[in-house]
């Protein structure tokens, strides 16, 4: 790292499904190219290729159409956020925490430096993920509204021919069921990070047009 980010950085992206934080984390990856992106979607599928027994436990409840519980994800994250590549270049945390309990159980493996809130209304959130869609091969995320690829049909990062399919759980039912869940919880995870001083705010709706300067000024550099 440069002298400017010697210290790695520990941060948690904090929004409904939809918010943008997969942009948001390519933006700091431009400032922080070392530091590691972390979601629990991830750190899941790893631990099932693996089999591990993490990844045992919770393919259990998976086959009976079961939510993992908490103490299989901590107990993945933990895992994931102990290893010496994420101690020495810091984390971007996607995903987790969900409820307030795993919020506390968060803090005991690592106390983050800053908690984004990414801010969004819930209409642009249904809009946006029912016009996403993403390439087959590379899995660059795009959207029919508002991120098309530069040439109709066509990758920008591998090349490869796409077309707009939309993913087989983003419908609106789903979605709203999504958002009810999450602003459920959102309220007492908000008040923990306040409290604890490292919350932001973030208007997810203008991520694309955020300067160098006011991501760097977000992640305190």
């Amino acid at each position: 790292m440069t002298e400017k980010n010697s210290i790695p950085k520990k941060i948690i992206l904090f929004g409904p499904p939809g918010s943008g934080k997969g942009t948001l984390t390519e933006l700091i990856k431009k400032i922080l190219p070392e530091i590691f992106h972390i979601s629990t979607g991830d750190i899941l599928r790893e631990n099932l290729s693996r089999n591990t027994p993490l990844g045992l436990n919770a393919k259990v409840y998976m086959d009976k159409g079961e939510l993992v519980p908490d103490e299989i994800v901590i107990n993945m994250v933990k895992e994931r956020l102990e290893r010496e590549d994420v101690k020495d270049n810091g984390y971007i945390l996607d995903g987790f925490p969900r409820n307030i309990e795993q919020a506390r159980a968060l803090t005991e493996i690592t106390r983050a430096d800053i908690f984004i809130h990414m801010v969004i209304d819930k209409d642009i959130v249904i809009k946006r993920i029912l016009g996403r869609y993403s390439c087959p091969h590379c899995g660059k995320i795009y959207n029919k509204y508002s991120l098309n690829p530069k040439y109709e049909g066509i990758c920008d990062d591998c090349g490869s021919e796409i077309e707009f399919k939309q993913r087989s759980d983003d419908k609106e039912e789903t979605i709203l069921n999504r958002m009810d869940v999450f602003e459920q919880n959102a309220k007492p995870i908000l008040e923990y990070y306040s409290t604890m001083g490292i919350l932001r705010k973030s208007d997810a709706t203008r991520t694309l047009e955020l300067t160098r300067e006011e991501i760097e000024g977000l992640i305190d550099l």
